[in-house]
């Protein structure tokens, strides 16, 4: 593992090994920038130069892949896993504020119209704009480590009517599933012949419903997402009297995210960095089977740089994107007799937070549970749990939280050459 180097400027430099960062440190020619990951700054002028560094971004939904290399060496690997709750929290807070304002005040007109108007152009849903945050809040924080010279970024647009039906072609495109519906019920209901999936009509119920297969909050009203059941079967699943076993059809929520945000992404990114370059899946792909790599989104990111002949990194940073604040009052689920118990904490709780990193027997960790007697659930990002009730006293504060929390994985055995 590299130490990485910034000027008395604040300007990154190429990194040094660990043996020199540790004299530089001792003679106190350089001083501690950061912990994770491990940076110094210099206290004298020093010449500084500099390697063609390529920074290659494997972009996605879920997980981003970071690969920053020269020709000979890879100097940064990373693996980060982006935040999945987006839609269900705002699903959330919206049907609380509406059932809030409608017991608690007057009737008032809906103004659905007047949000409309109010968009501006260019405007993406929040889960996307997040996302697009968060990559170029990652990209920025290696920029500030890393003297990059170029940045190639991998992006994808995917003809998902194409990958429902690979033969489509010409018009076709134009008429769609539910074309001559007038909307998805009636389409869904014609779909499944206005039989009830579940029990096949031996209820004999005639008043059909269409189901949500996944919550609406985050399914949505995909019609591979809906189904027709009849009013019996429909509550006695609500009731939990009866299961259903049918699942949902395949989800493209990635696919359509990663369509959006293509342009959006790329164009943001060259105005921050101007040398930035687009590839694509195939070509990572093609670049990785030749060399015999395994898969995995941190050597998608090092195929994506180019530099194939470089030494490969035995170790690197496994992140993941945490929520900052948790400003819901209450939490979601209803207690008996209809209420909601408070969901809120003390910004405190015996000097720690959640998602702070702590050390417990010579092991860095995360707090990912909190009581108010100071006993933590402490994890490291892997899924490898330490202990699910440690006192506050066994634990050492390395780093308070962020928003991408990060710890440093060996390769074993290293990727082969």
């Amino acid at each position: 593992m590299r130490v990485f180097v910034i000027n008395k400027r604040g300007q990154a430099l190429m990194p040094c090994s660990t043996r020199k960062a540790r004299l530089l440190l001792k003679e106190k020619k350089a001083k501690i920038f950061k912990y994770e990951p491990f940076t110094i700054q210099l206290n004298i002028a020093t010449g500084e130069i500099k390697q063609e560094i390529i920074l290659g971004i494997d972009s996605g939904y879920k997980n981003v892949g970071i690969s920053a290399t020269t020709e000979k060496k890879e100097l940064y690997s990373a693996e980060i896993t982006l935040r999945t709750d987006i839609v269900d929290l705002l699903s959330s807070r919206r049907s609380l504020r509406k059932t809030r304002r409608g017991r608690k005040t007057r009737y008032r007109k809906a103004r659905f119209l007047n949000r409309i108007k109010s968009k501006k152009k260019g405007w993406l849903a929040p889960s996307v704009e997040n996302k697009i945050e968060t990559h170029l809040r990652i990209i920025k924080k290696i920029l500030n480590i890393l003297p990059i010279s170029k940045i190639i970024i991998e992006t994808a647009q995917f003809d998902i009517q194409k990958i429902k039906n690979p033969d489509i072609s010409g018009i076709e495109y134009q008429n769609g599933e539910q074309l001559n519906f007038w909307n998805i019920r009636e389409y869904v209901l014609f779909r499944d012949n206005h039989i009830c999936q579940n029990c096949k009509g031996k209820t004999k119920d005639k008043i059909l419903n269409v189901h949500h297969i996944e919550s609406r909050k985050v399914g949505g009203n995909a019609p591979n997402n809906l189904i027709t059941l009849c009013e019996t079967c429909h509550n006695n699943y609500h009731s939990g009297k009866i299961e259903l076993k049918i699942k949902r059809g395949k989800s493209f929520k990635e696919a359509t995210f990663m369509g959006v945000m293509r342009w959006t992404l790329y164009n943001r990114l060259k105005a921050i960095f101007n040398n930035t370059f687009q590839t694509y899946g195939y070509l990572t792909k093609n670049k990785r089977i030749e060399n015999n790599l395994p898969k995995s989104h941190r050597v998608d990111a090092y195929c994506i740089a180019g530099n194939l002949k470089a030494k490969k990194l035995d170790c690197y940073y496994l992140g993941k994107q945490v929520r900052k604040n948790n400003r819901q009052i209450h939490k979601m689920t209803i207690n008996k007799g209809g209420t909601r118990k408070v969901n809120q904490s003390p910004y405190l709780v015996k000097g720690f937070r959640l998602f702070d990193k702590v050390r417990y027997r010579n092991i860095d960790c995360f707090i990912f549970g909190r009581r108010s007697s100071g006993s933590f659930d402490i994890r490291k990002l892997n899924g490898e749990k330490n202990s699910a009730g440690i006192s506050f006293k066994k634990l050492k504060l390395l780093d308070s939280r962020k928003t991408i929390i990060t710890e440093v994985i060996i390769s074993i055995p290293p990727l082969p050459k």
